[in-house]
Order: C-alpha cells, then sequence, then structure tokens
C-alpha cells in the first residue's frame, strides 16, 4: 500500500524541526511549489563534499531517495550546477540544505 503524501512544504518544515532536535543546522535554501513541489536534499559534508539527493517514488508509491550526482561527494560547485539545471526544467523545486558532516541525519526512505 502506498504511503500518505505529504504537502512538501509540510516535509520540508518537519525535516527542519527533525535536524534542529538533532543540533544539524538546515536552511531552506529554495521555495517550491507548497503543495506538490520536488524536493532536493544538499547535504554539506564538509571535508568530504556535497550530496544532492532527489525525493522520488517507487512503483509501489512509497518516498525514495535518488542520488542525483552520483555515488560519491563532489565539490559545492558541482552540487549547485546540478540544481541550477534542475530549476530551468522544474521551478516548483524545493532545496534544502542540511550541515551534516558525521552523516547523523536519517533519510526518510530508502536510497535508490
Amino acid at each position: 500500500m502506498a504511503e500518505v503524501a505529504l504537502k512538501a512544504g509540510i516535509w520540508v518544515q518537519a525535516q527542519i524541526r527533525v535536524c534542529d532536535k538533532n543540533a544539524l543546522p538546515a536552511v531552506v535554501v529554495r521555495r517550491g511549489n507548497p503543495d506538490a513541489g520536488t524536493i532536493l536534499l544538499k547535504l554539506n559534508r564538509f571535508d568530504a563534499g556535497y550530496e544532492v539527493l532527489t525525493q522520488v517514488r517507487t512503483a509501489e508509491g512509497n518516498r525514495a531517495w535518488m542520488r542525483s550526482i552520483g555515488d560519491n561527494p563532489v565539490q559545492e560547485s558541482e552540487a549547485d550546477a546540478y540544481i541550477e539545471r534542475q530549476l530551468k526544467f522544474d521551478p516548483d523545486i524545493w532545496v534544502l540544505e542540511i550541515e551534516d558532516s558525521d552523516c547523523r541525519y536519517e533519510i526518510d526512505g530508502e536510497v535508490i
């Protein structure tokens, strides 16, 4: 059975609270469509680089995350260039940046 989809704006605000609770700085870099905007997570791993994950749905309708720029962290400029390219196709994208050098942020879904 598929998960009930939360509105994008509510999901982002919930993640900010989760990050606050876990002492992980998080900021909304870009606000998208509050109801159904695609969500990108920009994970700052500091010396290791940046990861970008895109929220997707599985065939069963469950939330999952796709590694948008490969399996390994990249420089911030490469992460930002990817995000800018995506904004050209979809101006309703949300971007949530989380500073997480120790990989403590728990992603709510499978990473594919």
